[in-house]
Formats: structure tokens, sequence, C-alpha cells
């Protein structure tokens, strides 16, 4: 989960291109614009380079994210400014998965009688 929030705060950080290996061999060099949290990346200006074949450009591709191999970042880009942006922040008591849960009716119930 932290290698996506990097990845979320790249577009912000740098209009250099990336480059992305997928698992199928092709090498795709683009500027990335976006990626949600199944790492799925949307990239513009694209170069797609095909094993055995000539490199083909496109405008935009979107990239599943399970079909990623690797992702290289240009040399130029502060990593240190994007790792300070991505990390996570720290939750307080509010509602949320460690909250505890209160039952419909509130804090007394629903009305079930009282006990004679």
């Amino acid at each position: 989960m932290k290698l996506v929030r990097f990845l979320m705060n790249i577009p912000n950080s740098t209009n250099q291109p990336i480059t992305v290996e997928l698992k199928n061999g092709n090498i795709i060099s683009g500027t990335l614009l976006s990626c949600n949290p199944s790492m799925n990346l949307h990239l513009k200006n694209v170069r797609l380079q095909q094993p055995l074949q000539d490199p083909i450009l496109l405008q935009y591709i979107n990239i599943r994210g399970n079909q990623v191999r690797q992702i290289l970042l240009p040399d130029e880009l502060n990593i240190e400014s994007v790792l300070a942006k991505s990390e996570t922040k720290i939750k307080g008591s509010g509602a949320g998965p460690g909250a505890k849960a209160v039952a419909r009716g509130g804090f007394r119930g629903r009305g079930k009688g009282r006990a004679v």
C-alpha cells in the first residue's frame, strides 16, 4: 500500500517521463497522469516498445496494476519530497475499523421490554 501511495503522489511532483516494464515484456515510457489504489497507471505521451517490433507512439494509455513488473523513475526525481507527501497520517479515534460499533437503537437497545 505504501508503494501505491508513493505512486499516487508522483504526478504532483514531476512532469518527467517514467518507464514501466510489463510482465509480457512490453516497455512503456510516458508521463504519469494518475495512479489509483489498485496500482492502475494512466500515462500520456506514450512510447510503447514491444519485443521485436518498432515502437508505437500513443497519446494516452491505461495500464492494469497487476500487469506491472517494474517501474523505473527518472534520476532527477526528488524522492524525499514525494516520500514526505506520501507518509500516512495518524488517525484519531473516530469512526473507522477500530471504533466501537453502536447497534441499532443506540446505547440501550431496541426496546425488547423490561424484565419483570
